[in-house]
């Protein structure tokens, strides 16, 4: 672990055990392999490799042959792509018109000519490589066409067919590399090989070189507004009238819609605030980041709001009819979607509530610390680092200060092992597994070396589910590789 992730952790321990809460609330950060269609072209030139030999073998005296041998090629297609690294893609091409001229002594001449086209269907996969570019590979069956013409003068003979054509089916692979404009649109530089039969009888192989577009559906990037406020200061519409604030700030996990541990304390005072004033009423708006189709957002961003507003009548017991669930997906951004510290931002809940006009003077019960720290952890590692026993100490005189709480002990790891270069994802089993070696490492720690008593501490894993960044990146799957501690009081 390098030392910009040491100096993180120990912010993080730092600025968590200092925290007082109030009624405005701000938490720290909290992507989706979401599947999604596309639409492409590319245009280049494509390239034959004409057998001289064998033509000059079938003429009689002697041969001087002059080929054509490439030509403007292009093609159109579509796909589907069902994660960051594995697409289907259906298409169609048009390698063009390649030939040659075989001029003979005694006087005579052989001219050929060859047209190409077809259609194709690929398996590609793919390897991000940071937030805009990417590389790929394919290999995949193309379905083409063989249109030949033939025409000859002096001593060589007229051919018996000299127009012939064939359908065939053959392989086809290629290799490319994908920029990225925005989450909507890049461009693409291919080079591809086709196997390709004529219709006399011949194999050999076209290459084709090209660049063009490639535009994602359900893809596209909201403008980004203002952020919402996220302070408790009225919008001044009529002093006497009733005004609105937003006093609740929460972050989920990627594609999660459950609220965490550490949020219930701060919808604890949202309740306290809604039962001291009876009359007031809120709109829990739930948002996520643009990452996926905008249909699957705005239906995860309805689930997130629901689950709050569940939490808020089973748990704090205020009345449902106080309460409305909107869910907007991606619409309404905070922080750059581009960037995983915005995608974090960005899937939160806002709560909009009415507020009452002695606002300035409100007093309710404040939220209590509920993250005690996070540590980091190395790939595949489950021991704790020298660097974090400190703040597992600072943890320890915390809980022996204040022997009315228990803690948490949550247990996470990244999806994948490797670099870049030759990663591999993950048995779910062993990424739980491991999970639960980090988390019960903890435990033993606290219990063992601080003298808490282990009836406090419990564990709980989650293996690769609960992951904060997406594993695209070595940043991100370090970012996964944690332990959460989660700081739990008696119910008041």
């Amino acid at each position: 672990m390098n030392n910009m992730n040491k100096m993180k952790k120990a912010a993080k321990t730092v600025g968590a055990l200092g925290l007082v809460g109030c009624a405005v609330l701000n938490s720290p950060f909290a992507m989706a392999d979401a599947p999604f269609w596309y639409l492409g072209g590319n245009i280049g030139q494509s390239r034959a490799k004409i057998d001289d030999a064998r033509i000059t073998a079938q003429l009689p005296g002697s041969v001087s042959i002059s080929d054509d041998d490439s030509n403007t090629a292009f093609k159109l297609f579509g796909g589907y792509q069902f994660n960051k690294n594995f697409a289907l893609e259906a298409g169609y091409f048009n390698l063009g018109k390649f030939g040659y001229t075989a001029t003979t002594l005694p006087a005579g001449t052989l001219n050929g000519k060859i047209k190409l086209q077809g259609l194709n269907l690929d398996a590609v996969g793919i390897m991000p490589l940071g937030n805009k570019f990417s590389v790929f590979g394919r290999l995949g069956l193309q379905y083409a066409q063989a249109k030949d013409e033939f025409s000859s003068s002096g001593v060589v003979p007229i051919p018996a067919d000299p127009n012939p054509s064939k359908n065939a089916t053959n392989y086809k692979a290629g290799v490319g590399v994908q920029y990225d404009f925005n989450r909507s649109l890049g461009m693409r530089a291919e080079a591809e090989r086709y196997r390709i039969d004529d219709a006399v009888g011949n194999r050999g192989d076209i290459n084709m070189y090209s660049v063009g577009l490639v535009y994602r559906f359900g893809q596209k990037k909201a403008v980004t507004p203002p952020p919402l406020a996220r302070v408790i200061v009225p919008v001044k519409v009529k002093p006497q009238t009733q005004r609105y604030c937003s006093i609740l700030d929460i972050q989920f996990e990627i594609k999660e819609q459950d609220v965490g541990r550490e949020d219930k304390e701060k919808l604890a005072v949202l309740g306290t605030y809604m039962n001291k004033y009876p009359d007031t009423t809120a709109v829990i708006e739930g948002h996520t980041d643009d990452v996926g189709e905008s249909d699957y957002n705005l239906k995860l961003s309805q689930q997130r709001a629901d689950s709050v507003v569940n939490y808020l009548v089973n748990d704090l017991h205020i009345d449902r009819s106080r309460l409305t669930a909107v869910g907007y997906g991606d619409t309404r951004p905070i922080a750059d979607n581009d960037t995983s510290e915005g995608q974090q931002a960005n899937r939160r809940i806002d709560a909009v509530i009415a507020c009452v006009t002695d606002i300035a003077g409100l007093k309710v019960q404040p939220a209590r610390i509920t993250m005690a720290m996070e540590l980091g952890f190395d790939e595949g590692k489950s021991n704790i680092d020298p660097q974090d026993l400190d703040g597992l100490r600072q943890v320890a005189d915390f809980m022996k200060a204040n022997p009315e709480v228990t803690a948490t002990v949550e247990g996470h790891s990244d999806k994948y092992v490797g670099t870049d270069a030759d990663r591999e994802k993950m048995n779910p089993g062993v990424a739980m597994q491991l999970a639960q070696d980090r988390a019960q490492n903890v435990v033993d720690y606290l219990a063992d070396k601080q003298g808490i008593s282990r009836s406090r501490l419990s564990t709980e894993a989650y293996g690769d589910t609960g992951r904060v960044a997406y594993d695209i990146t070595l940043a991100g799957q370090q970012e996964n590789r944690r332990a959460n501690i989660i700081i739990n009081y008696p119910n008041r």
